[in-house]
């Protein structure tokens, strides 16, 4: 049997357009003469639609859509997923069509995705078809992973999923599907949704498996892509990526993917963003600059009297190698001027974080306007630690209208800047990599003034926010005691920072994406 698999990119709501690149799929599937062809979950609607699966006039076009759909499927068969409406609510179903004919809807039982928690309604699972003579299994989104015990005559399972990408479940997804596959006996096909959809991002790489558990066909991430698999044609075994470097790889694929779909499925072109010569600036300038085209991004560069000399140097080095347009806009000025009208309020008193937080706003306020007069969309230079901490300044560091990379711990920031020198030739100073991490906010400012290094930061943080890991766990695999309480008080100390924060690109294994952390150690479905 061969089937094709098509991994799309959709967009949330645009029926028409997503029933458009099916029938283009279905029309080169058979050009190849493929006996079946397989499409991502909800396809046909995009994903997460949200309230969209609440409307009841939305699913009849989806319905419309798959009709039409259908019309073109004549000598090919078509497993298309969408929001259908039962009796009991909107499902999430693969609709099996032959013979130009919608045959039936295969509905997902486990709803595991919080995303989907409240629009879609569980159904009674996988069931079993003959396509083409070749009996199946057809199984939507995470039933996969909890499918045992199938007839013994069925020779393949065709699964159809939207799975987001996180860091390390690429490698989780395919060692379930070896284990089920090589248990069972049977091929397993897997057609995943890519793209992005706001704050999450799918990785698409769909692929498929022999009865041996070795991978047959495997599909690019973040990328639209189009294979055939034959059941019967012998196996050259593919290898997936796992290694640290590889890691890293998907992430900046991801974070390109994420950022490019954001402003392309919301008709956006440019962006603005402020460059410190600090790391965190230094990389969303470059995934900004390789996703959206340099051509359209534009930067401020704001020093302060407290911004050393080769930060403004290191800004410019960037914004110049990376040939992306600049402006040097000295604050000192009116940041004066603004302590002088607030000298009836803070006059005689200390210098503290009012002055620090006065710099970050007055930054925030040029670049608003730099983004209101250029038509562009402000993208925030945030991390997770930072974030996680509170080391950020509402109405100023924490503004935006999308943030990139903050789901990625402060070491992570620095793995992404040695990766993009590897791959694109330096572009990011060394001198970035090599300064102490300092907002430049008072004089001679370091994070370590505060805090240990960031290695050790990140450690405790990876604990408390991905493991779920309680304190005294953490202190007993030999981290200092009053270094992990100073960390846990200030994460829930600044809950409300992260409550007032654009959104975040979800690029974490553990699926709040963000710290929006009640409590702490709650871990999501994906």
């Amino acid at each position: 049997m061969k089937i094709a698999l098509a991994q799309l990119n959709y967009t949330i709501g645009d029926i028409e357009g997503n029933k458009l690149k099916i029938i283009d799929a279905i029309n080169k599937a058979k050009s190849l003469h493929a006996d079946l062809v397989l499409f991502a979950e909800q396809a046909l609607s995009g994903t997460p639609a949200f309230d969209l699966l609440r409307k009841t006039t939305f699913l009849e076009l989806c319905e419309d859509a798959l009709v039409e759909i259908a019309s073109c499927c004549d000598g090919i068969a078509a497993i298309v997923g969408l929001p259908y409406l039962t009796e009991k609510g909107t499902i999430s179903a693969a609709a099996l069509i032959q013979d130009r004919k919608v045959l039936r809807y295969v509905g997902k039982e486990h709803i595991t995705a919080r995303r989907e928690m409240g629009f879609i309604v569980p159904s009674k699972g996988y069931e079993y078809a003959v396509i083409k003579g070749h009996k199946c299994a057809i199984v939507v989104g995470d039933d996969l992973s909890r499918t045992h015990d199938m007839d013994k005559s069925v020779e393949t399972i065709l699964s159809i999923n939207a799975r987001r990408y996180g860091k390390g479940l690429l490698s989780y997804r395919y060692e379930s599907m070896r284990r089920l596959a090589y248990v069972e006996g049977k091929n397993i096909v897997l057609v995943n949704q890519v793209g992005g959809a706001t704050d999450i991002v799918y990785d698409g790489t769909s692929g498929a498996m022999n009865a041996r558990g070795e991978i047959a066909v495997l599909l690019k991430s973040f990328e639209e892509d189009f294979a055939l698999y034959d059941t019967k044609a012998p196996v050259q075994p593919v290898t997936l990526p796992t290694t640290y470097n590889d890691r890293t790889r998907l992430v900046y694929q991801a974070a390109c993917c994420g950022l490019r779909d954001f402003f392309r499925k919301n008709d956006y072109r440019k962006a603005a963003i402020g460059l410190s010569g600090g790391i965190d600036s230094a990389v969303v300038a470059c995934i900004a600059a390789d996703a959206l085209g340099r051509e359209n991004v534009r930067a401020l560069l704001m020093p302060s009297q407290f911004s050393s000399d080769h930060s403004v140097e290191d800004a410019k080095v960037l914004a110049e190698r990376l040939g992306i347009g600049y402006n040097v806009i000295p604050i000192t000025e009116i940041y004066r001027s603004v302590m002088d009208t607030l000298k009836p309020v803070t006059g005689g008193t200390e210098f503290d974080a009012t002055e620090e937080n006065i710099q970050a706003r007055i930054r925030t306020v040029l670049l608003m306007a730099l983004q209101n007069k250029t038509d562009s969309i402000l993208l925030n230079s945030s991390n997770k630690s930072e974030n996680a901490l509170g080391l950020c300044t509402l109405y100023g560091d924490t503004a935006g209208a999308f943030s990139v990379t903050g789901d990625l711990y402060k070491s992570e920031m620095y793995d992404l800047a040695r990766y993009i020198n590897r791959v694109h030739g330096n572009v990011i100073p060394e001198s970035i990599l090599d300064k102490e991490p300092s907002s430049e906010l008072r004089p001679d400012q370091k994070d370590s003034d505060l805090l240990p290094p960031y290695e050790v930061v990140d450690a405790i943080l990876y604990r408390m926010i991905e493991e779920g890991q309680h304190r005294e766990e953490i202190v007993n695999a030999g981290f200092d005691s009053h270094v992990v309480e100073k960390i846990h008080a200030m994460i829930m100390r600044n809950e409300k920072k992260r409550h007032q924060f654009p959104p975040v690109l979800r690029l974490s294994a553990c699926a709040f994406g963000h710290e929006r952390l009640m409590p702490l150690t709650n871990r999501y479905g994906d």
